[in-house]
Parts: structure tokens; sequence; C-alpha cells
């Protein structure tokens, strides 16, 4: 057997320990950390001298003092497809939103609260109309009938019409009726049979008038009868009917319990001729008449309905 020989130096001492450098746990901390900062989600912090209270871990560095961690308020889980969101991301979008929110909040006036201040600010500004009755929540209505039925002794819808407080044209449509027509009393209505081929149903039609109307003011002469075409009863208090105002009455020189014509008030007051010619009414020319008319004794009426409802 041959024999081993052994070169051992004992000249040098036993060599420093290695530092195997922190725990597992530790490097994996520091890794995340390193990566929200990296994606902005964390701010870099000036790391802060080791203060003698500290307590010291065995690679040296004292113990930083954790943050109270606050309840997470509830998020959407995301859809699947969806890359989750980190919990400190949320934090942060969160902390953005209630900070844009809180800052719209200050610039609006916030809520219901500031939303109503802003509106009486700007309406106590803005010059109050001399009447009860808004331009924009008044319209003039008419409308013109046919006959249908044995010998065209129903009215039935044909042609409506609605103009704005201004005299613009708001609506006017030829209307086809549920039943045959049977007289187009052409002499009144102005309604032909051509005036049917592209008419629109009455059903449509009567969706599209009645969203029109609502919540405002419809004058017309003896309206109750358009308001029977149309199958509909608007509230008497925001219903006007030139046809029993006194007051036009007494202007165009008529007895004031009389019910005159929407033709002979227009005569008198407005110096026009209506429904003239054999070619029948005009429904639009009507609304427009009776809308100048009602502005005439506007005010008046108004302000007259006004005192009777406070002394109710």
């Amino acid at each position: 057997m041959s024999d081993v020989i052994l070169n051992l130096d004992f000249t040098r001492g036993p060599g420093p320990r290695q530092h195997t450098g922190h725990s597992l746990k530790h490097r994996r901390f520091l890794q995340r950390r390193a990566y929200l900062e990296r994606k902005g989600y964390l701010h870099r912090k000036q790391a802060k001298p080791v203060s003698s209270h500290n307590s010291v871990t065995h690679s040296g560095l004292g113990h930083r003092p954790q943050p109270k961690l606050t309840p997470q308020p509830y998020l959407k889980t995301p859809t699947p497809g969806q890359k989750p969101t980190h919990p400190s991301e949320r934090s942060l979008l969160l902390s953005e939103c209630q900070s844009g929110f809180l800052s719209f909040q200050r610039n609006s006036g916030g809520g219901h609260k500031g939303s109503s201040s802003f509106s009486s600010s700007s309406s106590s500004s803005a010059p109050r109309p001399s009447s009860l009755a808004k331009p924009n929540k008044c319209v003039a209505l008419d409308c013109e009938m046919v006959g249908t039925g044995q010998g065209g002794k129903k009215s039935e819808l044909a042609r409506c019409s609605v103009i704005g407080y201004d005299g613009d044209l708001v609506y006017d449509k030829y209307i086809l009726p549920p039943n045959p027509i049977t007289d187009y009393r052409t002499r009144w209505s102005g309604i032909r049979r051509q005036h049917m081929k592209n008419a629109t149903p009455f059903k449509l039609a009567q969706k599209e008038i009645l969203k029109v109307l609502y919540g405002k003011i419809v004058i017309g002469h003896a309206v109750h009868n358009d308001f029977k075409a149309l199958n509909y009863f608007h509230p008497q208090s925001l219903t006007r009917d030139t046809s029993k105002i006194p007051l036009l009455n007494r202007k165009a020189g008529f007895p004031e319990k009389d019910s005159v014509s929407l033709k002979k008030l227009t005569k008198q007051l407005l110096h026009r001729d209506i429904q003239v010619g054999k070619k029948g009414h005009s429904s639009v020319e009507d609304a427009r008449a009776t809308m100048e008319l009602y502005k005439l004794v506007e005010a008046q009426l108004e302000s007259e309905g006004a005192t009777q409802t406070e002394e109710k």
C-alpha cells in the first residue's frame, strides 16, 4: 500500500466566517418592495440612522416600525382574463379617486345641498318673468278631426299641431285614426285622402304628443275637444281655454259669458283673418292665433290666478 502524504499548512489561522446575507423571507420582502418602487406604487424612503434603542438584527440593521394597516374597502373581484390588482395598487387608486371626488365636491358645492345653493344663487340673479307662466312651459294646441263610423258622426284625430310660446312649431303631423275614415270633413278640417298615405298611427302619435304636453301649460280654444280626440285629460290647473277667458271677451267687446269663436276673437284683437277659403282650417294657424290671444291677457290672468290660490 502506497503512503498518502498530506500537505497541511498550519501557518494561516482560521479565516473569517463568510456572511450568508439576509434570510430568505427578508430577501423576498426587499424584492417586492423594489418592484413596487419601480412601478411607482411606493416612494423611496431615505435610510434613517439606527438609534441606540432600536433592536439590532444579526445583519446589523435596525427594524423600522411597521405602519398600522387600515381595513381596505371592498373592491370588485377581477373578471377572468383580467390582471389582479395588487393591494398597494388598489390603495393608490382608491386614494386618487377619493381625492378627485373631494375636489369635485369643493368645486361644485358638493351633493344636493351644493346644487340647490347654486340654483338658488343663479335664479336670484336672473330677472323674474312678469307672470307665473314661464315661456318654456307654455304651448298652444290645436287638432283637426275627421269622421269615422256610420255617417262619419264619430270624430277622430287626423292632425295635431303644437306651437311654442314664441310661435315656433313644436309638433305637426297628420295622424291615421284607428277606424276607417268615412268623412274627411275637408271644408273644416283641411284633411284629404292623400294626407293619410304616410300618416302616423294614432297610438304612436298619442305617445309623442303627450310627451310634449307633459308638465306644460296647454293653451287652446275649446281645448276640451282636442283632449277628447287625444283620449287624454290634462290637469285643469295647467289648462288655459281662450273660449272661456272673460278678459278676452271684454277686450274684444263681447259679453264675458259668451263662448266666442276663435275666428272672431282673432279678427277683433289681432286684426287678422283666419279660417278663410275653401281649403279648410289650418291647425298651425289656429294654434298660433290661440297663443297670441293668450299672451294679450297673460300677465293679468296669471296674477289673478296666483291671488286666488293664495286666498285658498
